[in-house]
């Protein structure tokens, strides 16, 4: 996620946005920018693409002075890596300049009825619609900046973490939230506002937090929140107490616990807009332009590497199943040396988190030589794959910074639900079932977040489990590719030996390793292999072996045969992996911090593997 700090205060503004950008860094991003109100009223704006030290050079030597300001670090969404899609955006009198996290979702329609009224537009972002909104409505109506941020947020629908200063109000600096995450510290006559702790706590530790549909009015006189109604609100100041690391990480130990635990907004923010509950459809703005393409693909390859490709067997089992279109998954480092045979009505898709990944990239170009239609499934904006494939799908998630994966890939089967809904609406599922799927996929957040109320009790049972140096994991269908999730899991951040298996594999050799100290852990969710996989669990114990299973709430059975059972919320059996992986990934992190090891960075592994 994209960071902002803002100051209204009376130190000069420049080395506090900047000390606090740098805090922000970790949270990753592709651009930077900020905007300051000098003395002679005017604003001085600079941005730059690249790290905040492409910043840092472009504005030394310059002399930059102001007490209100604003700065932003952009993670892109809407619009390539450039310098006029950076923020700080502007209006056209380029007085109201402002920052932004979040997506606007009505912002073409916006766009399109402040360009009739004459306005201009420099980026190819959906932010700077709000710049521009604020002036319209400021001008048309007469009003002060706060009313006219009232009245436009108001119009606005999608989510935001807004700092917005005027030229013709210095001194006063607008803070604004709706499903972006924006605090405002508050000093001795002065007051910071940022999108986490770790950019004001250097300055103060008292916060406020603002509440979605509030905004605050900020200057070196005082504060003032109100809702969009202009209602005023009263809030109770907070202390921090937390260090400079620990606020980076919202009060998580490790950035792979805080991703863990922010997989519920994660996926809210993958398909927000895109989910047409009522229709049972989805809306996925990045295929619109090769929507009568999609209708005649007859098979298609999924490509990834690691936690992608697993990803991308979950969306296999999905898309034969209700879009009933013939699916091969493969591994990219196996795809791209295989000389794969494509057909005509063939395309490929690229799944990647960091959208750099070498082997896949490999894939999309193989296939591109071959005339394939490519499309693509990644995180990162204006990424090598985003570029290179002919349409795709962002995750919207921001940065994850866990070596890792736990919110990317829960996001990615998420997305190839949604990709599902969409090609089976234009096929031959029926609305009824899109109905169905559409209205579980909404659902999904809410069912994450009562897995992450059993942390403690996952906690309690890697302790218990701690002891073995073997783990056998289990699934069939559906939760076959999330077994082997779990099992990698483990893996990268504990050092211990784990086999990801088809459960009905399990007779066909692996079952000679299982005696007293060779656990399993088997996903056994209320779904149409239930049966299959009592009988696997039956055939581990009379081998002695210890089971930890993975179960459907209110299955009372599975009890009494595992030695332990985690339960999740019942859904469709297609998106039991995205709930079942998680406690998963619980399971493993607590193993690796018992074992005293840096979860976040686990020894021999990068983040984006950019080389075969």
């Amino acid at each position: 996620m994209c960071g902002i700090v803002g100051y209204a205060g009376k130190k000069q503004v420049l080395p506090i946005l900047m000390d606090g950008i740098r805090n922000l860094e970790y949270r990753g991003y592709d651009s930077a920018g900020f905007a300051i109100i000098e003395p002679n009223g005017k604003i001085k704006s600079v941005k730059s693409v690249g790290k905040i030290s492409a910043l840092e050079e472009k504005i030394n030597g310059t002399e930059v002075n102001g007490t209100t300001g604003i700065i932003h670090s952009r993670w892109a969404t809407h619009g390539g890596v450039t310098e006029a899609n950076a923020h700080p955006h502007h209006d056209c009198s380029g007085s109201i300049w402002l920052v932004h996290n979040g997506i606007i979702e009505n912002y073409k329609e916006l766009k399109s009825h402040l360009v009739k009224k004459g306005h201009k537009f420099t980026s190819e972002t959906d932010t700077e619609v709000v710049a521009h909104l604020i002036e319209e409505i400021k001008k048309s109506q007469k009003l002060t900046l706060p009313e006219a941020v009232a009245l436009a947020l108001r119009q606005i629908k999608g989510t935001y973490g807004l700092a917005i200063i005027d030229s013709h109000n210095p001194g006063q600096l607008i803070a604004a939230r709706n499903f972006s995450p924006l605090l405002v510290g508050i000093g001795d006559g002065e007051y910071l506002v940022a999108s986490d702790a770790s950019a004001v706590i250097k300055h103060t530790r008292r916060v406020i937090y603002l509440n979605d549909g509030e905004y605050a009015v900020l200057s070196p006189d005082g504060f003032e929140v109100y809702t969009l109604s202009s209602r005023p609100v009263k809030k109770d100041i907070k202390q921090l107490d937390w260090d400079m690391e620990v606020a980076k990480k919202d009060g998580f130990a490790h950035f792979m616990l805080k991703e863990i635990n922010s997989q519920p907004e994660a996926i809210e923010n993958s398909i927000r807009g895109r989910l047409i509950a009522d229709e049972g459809m989805a809306k996925l703005g990045g295929l619109e332009s090769i929507k009568e393409k999609l209708r005649d693909v007859k098979r298609l390859h999924i490509v990834g590497c690691g936690t992608a490709y697993l990803a991308g067997k979950v969306g296999e089992y999905m898309l034969e199943e209700y879009a009933q279109i013939p699916v091969k998954t493969e591994v990219g480092s196996e795809f791209r040396y295989k000389k794969p045979v494509f057909e005509k009505g063939d395309a490929l898709l690229a799944i990647s988190q960091s959208g750099e990944t070498a082997d896949t990239l490999a894939a999309i170009r193989e296939a591109k030589e071959k005339g394939v239609l490519t499309l693509g499934i990644v995180n990162a904006v204006g990424s090598s794959i985003a570029r290179d494939t002919d349409a795709g799908v962002y995750q919207h998630i921001g940065p994850e910074i866990g070596v890792a994966s736990t919110k990317a890939f829960t996001s990615q089967v998420t997305i190839l639900s949604l990709l599902t809904l969409f090609l089976g609406r234009q096929r031959a599922m029926s609305l009824v079932m899109g109905q169905r799927i559409a209205g579980e996929i909404k659902k999904l957040p809410a069912l994450i977040k009562e897995i992450l109320k059993t942390d403690s009790q996952i906690k309690k049972m890697s302790q218990k489990y701690s002891k073995y140096g073997n783990f056998l994991y289990l699934g069939r269908k559906y939760n076959l590719p999330a077994a082997f999730e779990g099992a990698l899991k483990i893996k990268e951040i504990s050092y211990v030996h784990a086999e990801g298996l088809g459960a009905g594999e399990m007779k066909h050799g692996p079952l000679a390793m299982i005696d007293n100290n060779f656990p399993s852990v088997v996903i056994v969710p209320k779904d149409s292999v239930y049966e299959k996989n009592i009988s696997n669990i039956q055939e581990l114990k009379a081998r002695g072996g210890p089971v930890l299973a993975i179960a459907t709430k209110g299955d009372k059975e599975i009890s009494k045969l595992a030695d332990d059972v985690i339960y999740i919320p019942k859904t469709l059996e297609m998106l039991t992996p995205v709930l079942a992986v998680v406690p998963l990934q619980i399971f493993a992190y607590h193993f690796g911090t018992m074992k005293g090891y840096d979860v976040d960075k686990p020894r021999n592994l990068a983040k984006s593997v950019t080389v075969e």
